[in-house]
């Protein structure tokens, strides 16, 4: 599964042998020692490779093309297989990055986490990538203020565009980030331009400039190069962990953008060997003719003919099976991909459902909700009907666990004979995901995970003995 992929413009100092060695100090300094290569001591070569079957890096220069590529290869004990590609075009000065993953048939998959090549950074670092356009490509944010708000503005009117994505981040109504900005600009080095506000007091000269269409309150939009695809919004909410939730909706919907760009066979490993040995097959074919004519000729003088045509022989089934691999792998990732595509882009059937803009307070609470709604709702249903099949059908196919059901027994339980808040009872309120958040003489400010539409209040010493059952029955009204 393609997992990262860009393109970037290179500026003109980057000579072949600086890349490699800017590659070669990548793997070397990796802080995870499980990526370093040992005794890897590059002599200059321009195709090469080292490591083993399982950790690897190899070289290949394309002198036809005027291409340098190279792929670094691990595999995880537990089948997952990593391909790092680096394909370096001097002749277009561009060069194209991905990382991919993939898994052996006895693989064990866990998680779609990964990190964006420290070797953009590295790039970026040493002064090798261009601008884009008045943009510097960064793995640190462009803070807008007002003397280049009018930069901001041009985005958001459609007036200048960039060759890659611009993410503007609107400060909170308390003047702070939503997310934090070190992982977004980490996360999204190399496939997108990060513009944060750097105080709210921007937001009237810049609603001013776009007829109020800008982010703000913490808000964050995506604007794409390609003004087919409207402009994403993404809104800020309140509570504990929205940060890192509104952080992934941003990075996955600019990673999902950057990888559907189609790239040329020539900016990928697989394209550029495939040509490569297709060149290597073709000259062989020719020394073969060459040597066939001259062995017509002088076979019996001249021995050496033979072998050498011998040696070309095992050379081009050599070329052959290689090109046969190669061909097999892109055939197995094209599938892949189109597997993916066909399940993340489908258009000949619609969803049964679209997701709003609430947030997970939990993991599976909005799905959770629903199924407890379809629930509840078949106990009102006519038994034997066509819509107690449909919603039997429906919470029957979506592993309804009953977390809502739970998470209000355990609260009953916490709040049962309620008198005062011991420091046990916080504790598990606070597993719960409620926030204790003020306080005064008499009673505790509660938020629902810190969300501000869902405050409580408890009494410090209650005097009704049913206060923790009324307590608790008013909260699992609201919240659950």
């Amino acid at each position: 599964m393609l997992l990262y992929s860009t393109i970037l413009d290179i500026n003109d100092n980057l000579t072949p042998d600086a890349f490699i060695d800017l590659v070669v100090r990548w793997n070397q300094g990796s802080p995870h020692s499980d990526n370093v290569i040992r005794d890897l001591h590059w002599n200059g070569e321009h195709n090469i490779r080292y490591g083993n079957d399982w950790l690897w890096l190899d070289i290949q220069e394309y002198r036809n093309r005027n291409i340098v590529a190279v792929r670094f290869e691990k595999k995880e004990a537990d089948g997952a297989i990593w391909d790092t590609d680096y394909v370096m075009n001097f002749n277009e000065m561009r060069m194209a990055i991905q990382l991919d993953r993939s898994y052996t048939e006895s693989a064990f998959i866990l998680s779609l986490e990964f990190s964006t090549p420290h070797f953009v950074s590295m790039l970026i670092d040493e002064g090798y990538v261009k601008d884009d356009g008045d943009l510097p490509v960064l793995h640190k944010p462009i803070f807008i203020t007002e003397d280049n708000a009018q930069t901001l503005v041009d985005i958001i009117n459609g007036v200048r565009e960039y060759r890659l994505p611009v993410v503007y981040v609107s400060k909170t109504f308390m003047n702070e980030d939503p997310v934090t900005l070190w992982k977004l600009t980490s996360k999204l080095k190399g496939v997108a331009h990060i513009l944060v506000e750097e105080s709210p007091r921007l937001n009237s000269l810049i609603r001013e400039g776009c007829s109020d269409q800008n982010e703000y309150n913490g808000s964050i939009g995506v604007y794409y190069p390609n003004r087919a695809l409207m402009h994403k919004r993404f809104f800020y909410r309140s509570y504990s962990g929205a940060d890192d939730i509104l952080l992934n909706k941003v990075v996955r919907n600019v990673i999902q953008y950057s990888n559907r760009q189609i790239i040329g066979a020539l900016y990928t490993w697989s394209g550029v060997n495939n040509s490569l040995l297709r060149d290597r097959l073709q000259s062989q074919r020719e020394e073969r003719i060459a040597a066939e004519s001259e062995k017509a000729r002088a076979i019996q003088e001249n021995q050496e003919i033979s072998d050498l045509l011998e040696s070309v022989d095992e050379e081009i089934k050599g070329y052959r099976e290689q090109i046969d691999q190669l061909s097999r792998e892109n055939d197995r990732l094209r599938a892949e991909n189109t597997g993916l595509h066909e399940k993340l882009m489908s258009t000949d059937q619609e969803p049964l459902l679209f997701a709003g803009e609430e947030d997970d307070f939990y993991e599976g609470e909005v799905k959770d909700v629903l199924l407890a709604a379809i629930d509840d709702m078949l106990s009102h249903t006519v038994e034997g009907s066509r819509r107690e099949t449909i919603l039997k059908d429906v919470l029957g196919s979506n592993g309804y666990k009953r977390t809502g059901e739970e998470k209000a027994k355990a609260l009953k339980a916490v709040l049962k004979g309620y008198k005062q808040l011991t420091p046990n009872m916080k504790r598990e309120l606070e597993n719960l995901g409620f926030i204790f958040d003020e306080e005064d003489n008499k009673h505790y400010k509660v938020y629902y995970y810190g969300d501000s539409r869902y405050r409580f209040t408890l009494a410090k010493t209650p005097s009704d003995h049913r206060s923790g059952a009324n307590i608790s029955s008013d909260i699992i009204k609201s919240v659950f």
